[in-house]
Formats: structure tokens, C-alpha cells, sequence
């Protein structure tokens, strides 16, 4: 099936050139590349060009998490839709086609999603929540699954994912203006459209964030203001509280193991500041614009 590599980016001279060389040496040739810029001001563009990729360039006040991807996704031609951030990186060669392959395989499977390890500049933290969220497992969700699983049977990650464009299509592709988790909204709606879902743990990209505490209240907050707008993910699945406590046993387990005890106090933290952010999120209507706009990631 004809494949897309779709990529948003802003800024992206730190990461595009690896990761465009990378999407090279792919061993599935002849994937379509194509770039959706906001307007970057570092050498983003001309990066993109020296390895001959379609550039589209939209104004930065036009991103939209899920919009963005919605615009570059309709004008690829792909059957399969690739989905990348600037800062991912595939593991090997074979990163993408393993991705693909159980969506060339089985015309139930919607969506895919590959497994993410932390790059090695990542603190513990970081670590341990891609040690979490991404098992050497692989696994396959159905919407029957979400009476074990809760709100994380519809958990996936656009960092690396890949649709089959028909099943985009049947849902009305991602939608738009959400703060965040445009992924984790496409892929319930998948769900509830019968659509089987598949993590792919051998389709592997490096990806980590080594956030503050004061990164992580706002990141929680914004999944606050996600779920208290889009209320019906937790009427249909269940509240996330549950996976919480397991994230929380997790971690203090993680740092034990590995001799990292004198970080629990930070663990507590951070603990604490994603509780407050989240809970706080859920009422952000009653909060001042000024306020919204220093305890959310995304000010404007």
C-alpha cells in the first residue's frame, strides 16, 4: 500500500536532518515525505528542501494539534498515513515498515503505534514513564477492552503512529482545537467504529521530554482542560484516577530497582504537581484568561 511520512514541525533544525536522513534509509522506499511548517524561523525549511521533501507552510497562529495533521494528511497521497514529531527518531531501518505491516495484514486494525525509548540525555523520570507507557510487548485494543483497560484501551501516541486512511476518513479525521491528545480522541473513535487498534513494541523511535515539575502541573492541567471538554472519553471509558495509582506504584518500584531511592521526595513532587494540574484543569472555566494562560503549556 502507498505510504506517507507526514511531519508537523516548528524549529525543528535541532532534530529534522536526523531524522530525515533516518526516513532515507528506510527500507520501505518510495514513502511520500511531507512537511507541515509553522513558519519556522531557524533553518527548518531549508533542511527539509536539501532532502527533497514536500514543504507545506501554514502561519504559526494556525496549528492546531489536530487540525494541522487533518490539512497535511488530506493532501498526501498515501493510503497509510505515517505520522511523526520533529523530535522522534527511528531506531533502524526497519522502524516504519514493521509500524505498517499489521495495517497491510488485517483491514480491522485502524491505527498503529510504535514503542518509544527515552534518548540518553533522559532523566529517570522521563525514563521510567517511557518504560511505562511503552511495554516490549505488543498488543492489539478492541472497544470491548475497555472494562479492563479504562480510558488507556484508547491510549496511542502521535509521535510514531500510522492510519489507514479509509479508517481516518470513516471518522472524520482528527479533530480540531484540542489542547492536546488529538491521538487519543481519533483512536476512541476508532474504537467505538469496531476499528481493532495494534501497539507494535518492534517498531521502535527514541523520544523523551525532560520536563520540570512546573512543566508537568501545566502539561496535567492541559489534560484537565482535555477531559473536563471532551467528557464523553471518560463516560465511555472510565476515568484515568485508577492507572494513576499504578503509575505512581511504578515509578517508586523503578526507582528502587535502580539504587535511585534518595529521588522519592522528587518523585512525590511531581506526583503532587500532575494531581493539582489535572484537577485543576477540570475547572478552568471558572478561572481569569490570565490565569489559564501561565498554568497551560499553550499560552496563546
Amino acid at each position: 500500500m502507498d505510504t506517507s511520512i507526514l511531519i508537523p514541525t516548528y524549529n525543528a533544525s535541532q532534530h529534522l536532518e536526523g531524522l530525515l536522513a533516518a526516513l532515507r534509509s528506510q527500507s520501505l522506499k518510495d514513502a511520500e515525505i511531507l512537511i507541515i511548517d509553522s513558519c519556522s524561523q531557524d533553518k527548518t525549511i531549508e533542511i527539509a528542501e536539501a532532502f527533497d521533501v514536500r514543504v507545506l507552510t501554514i502561519s504559526k497562529k494556525q496549528f492546531d494539534h489536530g487540525g494541522t495533521r487533518t490539512i497535511v494528511g488530506k493532501l498526501a497521497t498515501g493510503n497509510i498515513l505515517v505520522y511523526l514529531t520533529q523530535d522522534a527518531l527511528p531506531i533502524n531501518e526497519e522502524a516504519v515498515r514493521t509500524l505498517i505491516r499489521p495495517l497491510c495484514e488485517d483491514n480491522t486494525i485502524g491505527l498503529t503505534f510504535g514503542r518509544q525509548i527515552p534518548y540518553e540525555d533522559a532523566t529517570p523520570h522521563a525514563r521510567h514513564l517511557r518504560f511505562f507507557n511503552y511495554p516490549d510487548r505488543s498488543y492489539t485494543r478492541t472497544v470491548g477492552d475497555k472494562a479492563l483497560y479504562g480510558v488507556k484501551t484508547a491510549f496511542c501516541s502521535n509521535s510514531f503512529a500510522a492510519y489507514r486512511r479509509s479508517a481516518l476518513e470513516d471518522v472524520g479525521w482528527f479533530k480540531e482545537k484540542l489542547l492536546m491528545g488529538e491521538d487519543t480522541h481519533v483512536c476512541a473513535r476508532m474504537l467505538m467504529k469496531g476499528y481493532q487498534v495494534g501497539y507494535i513494541a518492534e517498531a521502535v523511535v527514541y523520544h523523551s521530554h525532560n520536563y520540570t515539575v512546573a512543566q508537568e502541573f501545566k502539561r496535567y492541567f492541559d489534560l484537565g482542560v482535555f477531559f473536563e471538554k471532551e467528557s464523553w472519553l471518560l463516560d465511555e471509558f472510565g476515568r484515568p484516577e485508577g492507572e494513576g495509582i499504578k503509575f505512581v506504584r511504578s515509578e517508586w518500584s523503578y526507582l528502587k530497582s535502580h539504587g535511585l531511592l534518595h529521588l522519592l521526595p522528587v518523585s512525590l513532587l511531581r506526583t503532587t504537581a500532575k494531581l493539582m494540574g489535572y484537577r485543576l484543569g477540570h475547572y478552568y472555566r471558572h478561572l481569569p484568561r490570565a490565569v489559564l494562560r501561565r498554568v497551560s503549556m499553550h499560552s496563546a
